[in-house]
């Protein structure tokens, strides 16, 4: 049971990676959650008002058995695999944290400033989800897919796009993380 609550080494997830992505290769299909959503609002009319998701979703049907697996596999590791110990973070993380206003760093894997339901139904909480849902939906939108499609897929194909895309991915976490995050909190 230890081995399910701990992270898997790369030597069991890369090639489990590896095979997955030579099975969707092989068999010709694309992988990555937002060609998911564009299904999503294809099955739900989206079509209708824009061109764009006109197309045949029952093609990319398969792809929704990928969002259900995510949000099961969320529920069960958040429900089931959660690790009750303390999380082991480095001093100078805790202290840069502490100094942002985050309380008792490393006690909980999410911190209550963030993902309490205070925090997400707050007026600043509404506004961070807006926003970021909007950056995500746009970016995923202006770089022709996410980031698990141009790291995981595209890299693996060699593809000069995906490349290019998950350096931007890159620094925009870099930014975020260190001048607009400091911002927000």
């Amino acid at each position: 049971m230890n081995f399910i609550l701990q992270p898997w080494p790369w030597y069991v997830a890369g090639p489990l990676i590896i095979f997955v992505m030579f099975l969707l290769f092989y068999a010709g299909k694309k992988f990555s959650v937002s060609s998911n959503l564009e299904t999503i609002c294809a099955i739900g009319g989206a079509g209708k008002m824009m061109d764009f998701f006109k197309f045949d979703w029952r093609k990319n049907s398969w792809n929704l058995t990928f969002i259900l697996g995510t949000i099961i596999g969320g529920f069960i590791a958040f429900q089931w695999l959660t690790p009750n110990e303390v999380v082991a973070i480095s001093p100078q993380t805790i202290q840069d944290l502490t100094d942002l206003g985050f309380q008792n760093v490393g006690g909980h894997y999410l911190p209550d400033e963030i993902f309490s339901t205070d925090a997400i139904f707050s007026l600043k909480g509404f506004l961070i989800l807006i926003g970021a849902g909007v950056l995500v939906g746009f970016g995923a939108r202006y770089a022709s897919g996410c980031t698990s499609g141009h790291a995981i897929v595209g890299l693996s194909n060699l593809e000069i796009p995906s490349l290019i895309s998950v350096i931007g991915f890159f620094i925009g976490g870099l930014f975020m993380t260190w001048v607009l995050l400091p911002l927000i909190f």
